[in-house]
């Protein structure tokens, strides 16, 4: 079953459209009368895109959704989804892919803060840019992401895979400031640059094949790696919190 969700004309405005219930298992049924929210307007999801159907489904892992159109403002797309695939052909707005478990989500642009936050599983691939705090907990919380992969084809914003606790984050560009702070387990990767790397590290593996800017001096030195062909920097920490965290790193300085 294929939905194709367009965003009507006119339907860009400055305050964001709260819409959670585009997900695969939604579609199952009758959505007819589902909503979404702009401001404390409720709105018929027919009223803010063009709805087309091709095909039946007898499972949620049969139903892919493509969004068409300027969605840089619609928030919580793919939240709780648990399987099936969303296609954002454009930009996507905060917050898509919360707490995600299963399935597919490709964006063809960029993606706004908050990507994947605290996903337990499934497949998020976004092949512009990703804003702050990619597959981080939100504000208070111990805990961000904790399963399954993230894909950024470019770079990240600050505080990428905060408290990240399982799962693997993958930048293909840079980073912010404090990727990987307070990470307990999984795995990160930026293949560019980043700055201020994984302070208050407990544990996981967090590998840069760029220049880390800012350099902890609370991680102890440990003896030279091979990483994908390429002799790095190892490093154990961060120790100022008894962490046992280990950071794979072509280049760095201190501030």
């Amino acid at each position: 079953m294929k939905v194709i969700l367009t965003v009507r004309p006119g339907e860009k405005s400055f305050v964001p459209i709260e819409a959670e219930i585009i997900a695969p298992k939604t579609f199952l049924s009758d959505y007819s009368s589902c909503t979404v929210w702009r401001g404390n307007r409720e709105l018929l999801l027919s009223e803010v895109f063009d709805i087309e159907c091709e095909g039946t489904a007898v499972s949620v892992d049969d139903v892919e959704i493509i969004i068409r159109g300027d969605a840089s403002r619609i928030k919580r797309v793919g939240e709780y989804m648990d399987g099936g695939k969303i296609t954002v052909q454009g930009d996507i707005g905060m917050h898509c892919g919360n707490f995600m478990s299963k399935g597919t989500i490709e964006i063809h642009g960029n993606a706004d803060g908050w990507l994947g936050r605290e996903m337990t599983g499934g497949h998020i691939i976004c092949h512009g840019n990703a804003g702050h705090y990619c597959g981080s907990g939100y504000r208070g919380e111990k805990n961000g992401m904790s399963g399954g992969i993230i894909e950024v084809f470019k770079d990240a914003g600050d505080f990428c895979a905060e408290c990240l606790s399982g799962g693997e984050v993958i930048v293909k560009g840079s980073c912010g400031d404090m990727a990987g702070v307070d990470m307990k387990d999984g795995i990160l990767t930026i293949y560019g640059d980043c700055t201020r790397l994984c302070g208050n590290m407990k544990g996981g593996i967090a590998t840069v094949f760029g220049t880390v800017h800012g350099m902890m001096p609370t991680f102890r030195k440990q003896d030279d790696v091979v990483v994908e062909g390429r002799t790095m920097f190892c490093f154990m920490g961060d120790v100022g919190n008894r962490g046992k965290g280990t950071l794979q790193i072509s280049e760095y300085d201190f501030l």
